[in-house]
């Protein structure tokens, strides 16, 4: 095994034995979403991605749910407690020759998608060229792995200690669907949020999936 991979190989055996993952997913309507990514292309505004609309979006959601932005603890005397983060920084999966990488926006509710996307564009170049900086990889407090590119449909992912959450974001397709009695063509994106439960509810987690549903299905939010 590879540094990298052992060093992956310990950081997931520690999380999924020791953490009480429950998962929760979510459809969403990215009509909306995928109209404003080509009106911005087309007016020369610059591009954004799905990934970009996903993680200012989680950013932005979490806003409201800081309990998915948390972690377990354990204070001086051994007590179980939760540490709840200040800044929000979202994790972004970067696949690379050697391995999985995760890339971290620093204060991501705080950016402009545009930033957000160019960050991550930079620092997952960095990564794939073995470049990376160890400021890329540090201080996240909520992930984000995307297989969309892959044509995944839908899958779970492993939390990260000793971040509580993360969500999997699967393919945006086009599939039938039922709008006022009729059948139509719509453009639908599963996601699967996982969460410590140690930390959070399923409750919590749907409320959460909720607030992102409603963030990418009425996109201009993300703009602001």
């Amino acid at each position: 095994m590879s540094r990298m991979r052992k060093a992956i190989s310990n950081a997931m055996t520690a999380a999924k034995p020791g953490v009480p993952h429950i998962y929760v997913t979510a459809e969403i309507d990215m009509g909306a979403a995928m109209a404003l990514r080509t009106q911005i292309a087309e007016s020369g505004a610059g591009k954004i991605s799905v990934n970009d609309m996903v993680v200012k979006a989680s950013a932005k959601a979490l806003t409201k749910f800081p309990a998915i932005n948390s972690s377990f603890a354990q204070t001086a005397d051994g007590q179980p407690g939760i540490v709840t983060h200040a800044p929000i920084n979202v994790s972004v999966a970067v696949a690379t020759d050697n391995g999985l990488m995760a890339v971290v926006v620093r204060d991501t509710d705080k950016k402009s998608i545009g930033t957000v996307g160019s960050e991550v564009r930079e620092m997952a170049g960095r990564a794939r060229d073995g470049k990376t900086k160890q400021n890329d990889l540090e201080g996240a407090t909520f992930q984000t792995s995307n297989l969309g590119m892959f044509d995944v449909v839908e899958f779970v992912s492993i939390i990260t200690v000793p971040q509580a959450a993360s969500l999997a974001v699967g393919a945006v397709r086009e599939i039938p669907v039922v709008r006022g009695g009729e059948i139509k063509i719509g453009q639908i994106m599963n996601v699967t949020l996982s969460v410590d439960h140690r930390v959070a509810d399923g409750a919590i987690a749907a409320q959460f999936l909720q607030e992102l549903r409603r963030l990418l299905e009425a996109p201009m939010s993300l703009l602001v």
